[in-house]
């Protein structure tokens, strides 16, 4: 099989869904375009602040911007938030207290999240540490929400609920806007107290309206993924209901400080013109990410999700079946990165991984995935998981030579 042919021909075949995906693109950009415009954005909201960044114009405008963009009450972009997972730690000890209950609704969470949570490590302060219980709700067999037990997973202590939005390192479906929104009926309806909690990570923009539009309290992700627009040099969110976006907010600077504090050292453009390009940036990921499964697909390898269904993620999964293909895709994809190009990935440990991890991520932003890239635990059945993408067309040229790397399923290397 000549790679190119195969490539050019699914490009030919996806051309109504690119389309669809073009046609979101406008309807997110819209509602970019109008928060800039009701909150008069201009030149003067560049200037950053150093020190203890107090009175950043810039930054409060773009909180502001943001929570009109995300559906909600309030929003904190900091440049301090050092990843998604800090963001959602923020969120988790600003939200909870001891004797306090987390319930995590969505099966296991992301891998950085165990110790986090206290399922892993000890000794650096996690949630049971400090005497806040934690139970999860397992999947169905078939990777699904399992409603049946849903239906009677809340107690009166139960404070918080985890919806982990994106599939992270599992093979299962992401979570839609309208799982999202049944979760959060379900949970109010047993306890209306219960804060409903939504790791938005890789989930930015991929609909035409984020969780907080379909009732969720509070929401957190990472500036180096979607939201970004590969050009936010480093960062996360919170977003929601005011009171709790300002008790992240004090986990990450401090009780009295909370939300005032924070200089934006200059970022202030890159933020706004992240934020800008960010839909243009998610629809080319989702553009990639079909065409990464319908080859793949064709190839004979189990693909997650299938070529033809609707996104919930910038997320794509090959199920390779082995870890030589898994170290030989991510080298491809590696050569055919704008940055690094001559790095060669090897398997290793990574902090906050249970696992070693091969990882090809030749992006502007160190670690951000927004440039196509590709990662993957070194366990069974050994998937490789494919993000980002800043234009289907750099995709489709890494593709062909991770075709030419691995071969159909039934080669072995």
């Amino acid at each position: 099989m000549n790679p190119r042919i195969h490539l050019q021909t699914v490009e030919i075949e996806l051309t109504p869904i690119f389309s669809k995906i073009d046609a979101q693109v406008k309807v997110n950009l819209q509602r970019v375009l109008s928060a800039f415009r009701d909150h008069r954005v201009g030149v003067h909201h560049f200037a950053g602040m150093t020190g203890y960044g107090h009175d950043d114009l810039g930054r409060q405008t773009l909180d502001r911007v943001f929570a009109q963009v995300m559906g909600a009450e309030a929003a904190a972009v900091r440049v301090q938030f050092v990843s998604g997972t800090h963001a959602i730690a923020c969120a988790l000890f600003g939200v909870l207290r001891p004797g306090d209950e987390l319930v995590a609704v969505a099966g296991s969470p992301y891998d950085t999240l165990e110790e986090v949570i206290g399922l892993r490590g000890q000794g650096q302060g996690s949630l049971a540490e400090f005497g806040i219980h934690y139970r999860q709700v397992a999947l169905t067999p078939g990777g699904t929400l399992d409603w049946a037990t849903l239906e009677g997973a809340i107690q009166t202590q139960t404070r918080m609920v985890l919806i982990q939005r994106s599939c992270g390192y599992t093979w299962r479906p992401s979570l839609s806007l309208e799982d999202i929104a049944k979760l959060v009926t379900c949970v109010k309806g047993q306890n209306p107290d219960t804060v409903c909690f939504v790791d938005n990570c890789y989930g930015e923009f991929v609909a035409e309206q984020e969780p907080p539009g379909v009732g969720a309290d509070l929401i957190a992700g990472s500036l180096i993924k979607n939201p970004g627009g590969t050009l936010v040099p480093a960062g996360g969110y919170v977003a929601g209901r005011a009171d709790l976006v300002e008790a992240a907010t004090c986990r990450l600077t401090a009780p009295g400080i909370g939300s005032t504090g924070g200089a934006t050292f200059d970022q202030n453009r890159l933020l706004f013109q992240g934020l800008f390009l960010a839909p243009q940036m998610v629809g080319e990921a989702l553009k990639g990410n079909h065409l990464t499964a319908q080859v793949f697909q064709n190839l004979g390898y189990p693909v997650n999700p299938l070529p033809q269904e609707a996104r919930r993620d910038v997320i794509q999964a090959v199920q390779l079946g082995c870890p030589q293909k898994l170290v030989a895709f991510c080298r491809a994809i590696q050569q055919h990165s704008p940055v690094g190009a001559y790095l060669d990935p090897v398997p290793a440990g990574m902090p906050g991984y249970e696992s070693d991890l091969v990882m090809a991520g030749g992006t502007f932003i160190d670690g951000s995935t927004s440039e196509f890239s590709a990662d993957g635990p070194l366990r069974k059945p050994y998937v490789v998981f494919c993000q980002g993408g800043t234009h289907w067309t750099h995709v489709s040229l890494a593709l062909e030579a991770a075709i030419a790397a691995v071969g159909s399923a039934e080669d072995a290397i």
